[in-house]
């Protein structure tokens, strides 16, 4: 059974978002890494680019499949997790934790068209 925490926000495509203030961070749920297997690689942005609710601003690969990620919300990256990088494999060990880009929200109310928990347990069928 995957984690699922409440108070995120969380898309079809399996990113959740993690409110604080203006910021948010933006990482892949733990049921979308279960479904990739190890993790070997994560694509990112760079600081300063925009991202788009909707539209995909990287990638994760396992050595099973590759996946876009989708933006669930629209905003300009302020940081990555450069730990990442040399360690693809945390996001295996705790994809709430290991969270891959901090974005500052440019918009809140897109918030509104994410799942909450209890909705994304009912998408991933737990």
């Amino acid at each position: 059974m995957s984690k699922v925490i409440e108070g995120l926000y969380y898309s079809e495509s399996h990113e959740y978002v993690k409110v604080e203030g203006d910021f948010g961070f933006i990482g892949i749920t733990d049921y979308a890494q279960h479904e990739l297997g190890n993790v070997v690689y994560v694509d990112m942005p760079e600081v300063d680019d925009e991202v788009t609710a909707g539209e995909d601003f990287g990638a994760v690969e396992s050595v099973k499949a590759a996946s876009d990620l989708m933006s669930p919300v629209s905003g300009t990256v302020v940081e990555v997790n450069d730990a990442l990088e040399d360690e693809p494999g945390l996001i295996n060990k705790d994809a709430f934790e290991n969270w891959i880009i901090k974005v500052e929200l440019s918009d809140k109310s897109e918030l509104d068209n994410l799942m909450d928990a209890a909705a994304y347990k009912a998408m991933i069928g737990e």
